[in-house]
């Protein structure tokens, strides 16, 4: 439960004037909180923190000589243990920002230790929507995926391929949850049939008897609602059943390039998924992923949309610090809010009141090994899903914050 520090400015941005006034402490400390040595340390493990750290360099001082300090903590996909980080951030070492966060029930945690507290939430990797449905709040901020979103354009998608019925083989906490809930009441409402639904822990390792049940229902999409090493794991799996060379199709709900990378493409090819990043979509995107698979221990990886996430969050923060020349997230968290447009990761981008980020969410097939001209070269892109269909019409999702 060590927290880490990192200061990363520049030397002469630190020996430059005070910082302003409102800012507490001097500094704007943000705490980078995820999973560092478990199943999702790929997709955002220290790359997040690096991510992270590029924004603070990148919004070097604001003009206003502000201090970025970037601290980051392992919550070891545990509530309780990433509560008490984020409990001793707020009241011992003055962290004004907590950003990153993957696994929906220590996003949920955090979510309510801030509410109420000076501290903004910047949820870019949570993926649960009731931080923006019925736990709203107006300390926080959700970017990149989130259930509903996962759920309802994935099944879509499928749906319009002749996917009617299904088999959900679904991680046994509150994202996989969520995740298989939308894509039921979306498979439900327009005609199509769930078959069947195995629930797993979180870090199995043996997917056997859960493939063979799905293959047993005949169900023609096989949907993975899990992330990280279990997407990774099951989809190998399936593959050494010889199941991608059968009837049933495998969508996987929640997969990142990292993953895709760690299967190699003669796995994972014409695996369909959904992502909200994709490091080679224009030129923009194509410099961030560069300037990231240079940075310290990244030894040539390309981002995933979790990584984007806390950059693209951190620098929408600290952006709304500056005009605020505060960091207390009653004032932030309007600021941040009150501005739209384009993001140069993410596109046309909105926040909203109940605190969702919208922008385009993208349906990609994983290319086969002799479409792929180098590393990383791996998506094929079938469908944009703009950002007013991607998302959860606000209305819809039960926030008191919307008026």
């Amino acid at each position: 439960m060590k927290t880490h520090h990192g200061c990363i400015l520049a030397v002469a941005l630190m020996a430059s004037g005070p910082a302003q006034a409102q800012i507490s402490d001097d500094v704007v400390r943000i705490g980078v909180l995820n999973d560092i040595s478990g199943v999702f340390q790929d997709t955002n493990g220290m790359g997040s923190v690096e991510a992270a750290r590029m924004a603070a360099e990148d919004f070097n001082g604001g003009g206003k000589n502000i201090k970025v300090d970037i601290v980051y903590a392992d919550h070891q996909n545990k509530s309780d243990v990433g509560a008490a980080i984020a409990r001793k951030w707020l009241d011992v070492d003055k962290v004004d920002a907590i950003v990153d966060v993957p696994n929906s029930a220590v996003g949920l945690a955090i979510n309510n230790i801030a509410r109420n507290t000076k501290m903004t939430f910047l949820a870019s990797s949570t993926a649960t929507s009731d931080l923006t449905g019925k736990d709203c709040s107006p300390n926080t901020i959700q970017w990149v995926n989130d259930t509903w979103a996962t759920g309802n354009t994935t099944a879509a998608a499928m749906m319009q391929r002749g996917g009617k019925d299904w088999f959900f083989i679904t991680v046994n906490y509150a994202l996989g949850q969520g995740i298989e809930n939308e894509a039921t009441s979306y498979i439900n409402k327009n005609g199509g049939k769930v078959l069947g639904s195995i629930k797993h822990p979180l870090g199995t390792s043996d997917f056997a008897s859960a493939l063979l049940q799905a293959q047993n229902s005949k169900a023609n999409v096989i949907g993975l609602a899990n992330a990280g090493a279990d997407a990774i794991n099951s989809i190998k799996q399936a593959n050494e059943f010889g199941m991608q060379d059968g009837p049933q199709q495998i969508v996987a709900f929640l997969a990142f390039i990292n993953d895709v990378h760690g299967m190699g493409l003669k796995t994972a090819q014409g695996l369909l998924l959904t992502e909200s990043f994709y490091w080679d979509m224009d030129d923009a995107t194509r410099a961030f992923a560069k300037r990231f698979s240079q940075r310290p221990g990244m030894n040539g990886k390309m981002p995933s949309a979790n990584q984007a996430g806390v950059y693209a969050s951190t620098l929408a923060y600290l952006k709304a610090v500056a005009v605020k020349s505060t960091d207390d997230a009653a004032a932030v968290v309007p600021q941040m809010k009150s501005v739209s447009g384009k993001d140069p990761l993410f596109g046309d981008v909105t926040i909203r009141q109940d605190g969702r980020v919208t922008h385009p969410v993208y349906l990609f097939e994983v290319k086969k090994p002799a479409e792929s001209k180098q590393p990383y070269d791996y998506y094929k892109l079938l469908a944009t899903i703009p950002a007013d269909k991607a998302f959860r019409p606000m209305a819809e999702g039960g926030c008191a914050l919307v008026k």
